[in-house]
């Protein structure tokens, strides 16, 4: 039967078994149980805007979306969201769903650092965005109600779970300061090593090779 918490039910589906069973590899308790925090966050929001979003689509950004920090996925020339777009959108296409479906995921991914622009794609795209904005800064976390935040909370807890996340974007970028460039990432960074130092577009503006 399907799990089903604070209303949002998990579909008990292959795919599912086989997306929560690689991440639950691949994460520590912090990455996996944001994760799948971010799944039901963007489900309940969806809901309650009445968006219909694929659910299956959904699990697998969610639960994707920060791939790119864990020492199996990462990479070290590219950014982290890139890193778990990639497995998001070739785990998809071996499990038959369509390029547009993969492609709609690979942009839930990738974007999902990026504010609002994912809110003008496709809801499979947007709902991500809405499930990190909500566990991650608290975004208008008044529509979710007390009993939501509860069932929620109870299955995947987050113990100081703001340290935690800032640390594991920290380990997850520390080795790849170059791909912070452009995004809110570099304040991680900056946060936590006294000796990085940001680029600043200015400066890459003036120093670009054109003569004038």
């Amino acid at each position: 039967m399907p799990e089903t918490i604070a209303g949002i039910s998990v579909p008990d589906t292959a795919l599912v078994r086989d997306a929560t069973a690689l991440v639950r590899g691949a994460a520590d308790d912090t990455i996996f149980n944001h994760s799948r925090r971010v799944f039901l966050w963007g489900m309940l929001k969806s809901k309650a805007r009445g968006i219909e979003v694929d659910p299956e689509l959904a699990y697998v950004g969610g639960l994707f979306h920060d791939l790119g920090l864990t020492s199996a996925y990462r990479t070290t020339d590219r950014r982290f969201e890139l890193d778990g777009a990639e497995a998001a959108y070739a785990f998809l296409r071996d499990h038959g769903r369509s390029e547009k479906e993969a492609r709609d995921v690979w942009l839930a991914i990738a974007l999902h650092t990026t504010p609002e622009v994912p809110m003008h794609l496709a809801p499979e795209t947007a709902v991500v965005t809405l499930g990190v904005e909500t566990d991650v800064l608290g975004l208008d976390l008044d529509q979710i109600t007390e009993q939501q935040r509860a069932e929620v909370t109870t299955a995947h807890p987050r113990p100081d779970f703001k340290n935690k996340i800032i640390r594991a974007f920290y380990e997850g970028m520390c080795d790849r300061p170059q791909t912070t460039f452009g995004t809110m990432n570099d304040d991680v960074l900056a946060h936590l090593d006294p000796a990085f130092q940001r680029e600043n577009f200015v400066d890459v503006i003036r120093s670009s090779a054109w003569p004038e």
